[in-house]
């Protein structure tokens, strides 16, 4: 049945494909650095792309193998180098770093170098500078990907290693004092998942989804981090096209989760997320490049649409209006030359800017600023935390507690995972007090809590009920 699934898919994406214009986004301004040497593995100067903004003022972060350069893209057609932070180690023997932000500090990591460093960095000064606060291989020397929860301040790093504490596929740091992470718990299995490495994770209210390399995917529960519930998993064997499964994103609703395998050839996959704990890679999607070896890298699900970083094909926004059938709407192609089999072209990719400008890394290239397009969706999403939920998971008994200054009315909806509305209720106190308390009387399950603004739009959050 999958197999006839998957074929059946391919045809009504042919016909998918041509029914919304393919429209090639219109390149701002880029910016690069001609006396950096690259990689001697792969060539590349250029890796992770992030984003930031501070009074009005939007910043590319982007590595390089010498270091983190902090970019004023507040002006798209005339970046601007306005700090940068040298790595601890630097030169042709690094690949990889990347990036998270957190409470105003930037965390930046390597996965090369045997004097590497977690560096973390107050941005507090920027446009003028920056202050490292932390700079230690004590406890991450090494970490291929990080991912930061902010509802519970927690780090996840992935591939890691440090000088005091060794090697391991996943480790947790509590960041709740951001210039001092304190190390919680690391991981080679969860509730009998074993993997020897995750290479990536998406987290959201304690729930993370974990894309494990060689190992498959998994998603947990760690709500207490030191003790994860294992919620769902799926095997290398479990799907088609499978490959080493290298990062995903859920989307807005949480109904499918958007996962790519690092693996030459190989297509976007959907994954249905509704009949936990049963998963399943539902369909398959691409870029339609003309490169037989195709290979798609990092992907970002902002609103209702899907970004995704592609080697040799650079960056492809897919509409996913309709989670489960993704079109193909805006692409930009950063690298233009005939060199496929390996590594090159756009590594990663950053649509959270508030002017909606869109952030692209060229593994040799380096950063490009795009234009948003009207065909791309900016509605709001799951990722903005403007409420949080806690306990969550709960037992039903729960607190919202607003995250800013929100003009609501004060009504409260909970969707199950179908979209059947199972809680409809008011609280005159949200905007006053910031908080309100619920007694959610439903059976276990993954719903979503939505709160309705003075202007008609709803505000969501996944919550998790045991």
């Amino acid at each position: 049945m999958k197999y006839l699934k998957y074929v059946l898919f391919l045809c009504i994406l042919s016909f998918g494909l041509s029914s919304k214009a393919q429209v090639e986004a219109e390149l701002l301004g880029r910016w690069s650095v001609d006396t950096l040497v690259g990689s001697a593995a792969f060539n590349n100067v250029y890796n992770e792309i992030w984003g930031y903004a501070k009074d009005g003022i939007e910043y590319a972060i982007i590595g390089s193998t010498e270091g983190t350069h902090f970019i004023n893209v507040t002006d798209p057609k005339n970046p601007t180098e306005v700090v940068f932070v040298e790595g601890a180690v630097k030169g042709p023997q690094i690949i990889h770093r990347d990036y998270h932000d957190h409470q105003g500090y930037l965390y930046a990591v390597a996965d090369e170098g045997s004097n590497s460093t977690l560096q973390i960095i107050d941005m507090a000064g920027l446009p003028n500078s920056v202050n490292v606060v932390y700079d230690s291989k004590e406890y991450i020397r090494r970490s291929h990907n990080i991912f930061i929860d902010p509802s519970s301040n927690l780090l996840y790093s992935l591939i890691s290693g440090g000088d005091d504490i060794g090697y391991t596929p996943m480790r947790i740091f509590d960041i709740s004092n951001p210039e001092q992470p304190v190390p919680i718990q690391n991981f080679n299995s969860i509730g009998g998942f074993e993997f020897s490495q995750v290479h990536d994770a998406f987290v959201q209210n304690d729930t993370a989804y974990l894309n494990c390399g060689p190992g498959g995917f998994c998603m947990a529960d760690f709500s207490d981090p030191a003790n994860p519930i294992l919620i769902a998993s799926m095997g290398p064997e479990d799907y088609m096209q499978s490959g080493y499964n290298h990062s995903g994103w859920l989307s807005k609703t949480g109904e499918v989760y958007y996962m790519a395998d690092e693996t030459h050839g190989t297509d976007l996959k959907v994954v249905e997320m509704e009949d936990l704990p049963d998963i399943e890679v539902v369909e398959f999607f691409n870029a339609g490049s003309e490169h037989p070896e195709e290979i798609p890298h990092n992907l970002i699900v902002k609103g209702d649409s899907l970004y995704v970083s592609y080697y040799y094909d650079g960056m492809q926004v897919f509409d996913i209006t309709n989670p489960r059938a993704p079109e193909r709407v805006l692409y930009y192609d950063t690298y233009l030359e005939d060199n496929v089999g390996s590594y090159h072209g756009a590594w990663g990719v950053y649509p959270f800017l508030p002017s909606g400008n869109i952030l692209i890394s060229d593994m040799q290239s380096g950063l490009f600023v795009l234009a948003p397009n009207a065909m791309i969706s900016n509605t709001e999403d799951l990722n903005e935390d403007q409420f949080i939920i806690s306990p969550n998971p709960s037992s039903g008994n729960i607190q919202i507690r607003l995250n800013g200054n929100l003009d609501l009315t004060g009504e409260i909806i909970l969707n199950d995972i179908k979209g059947k509305t199972v809680y409809q209720g008011y609280s005159k106190y949200l905007n006053s007090l910031g908080t309100a308390d619920l007694n959610l009387d439903v059976p276990s399950g993954v719903y979503f809590l939505s709160l309705k603004t003075k202007t008609g739009k709803y505000l969501t959050e996944k919550c998790i009920i045991k």
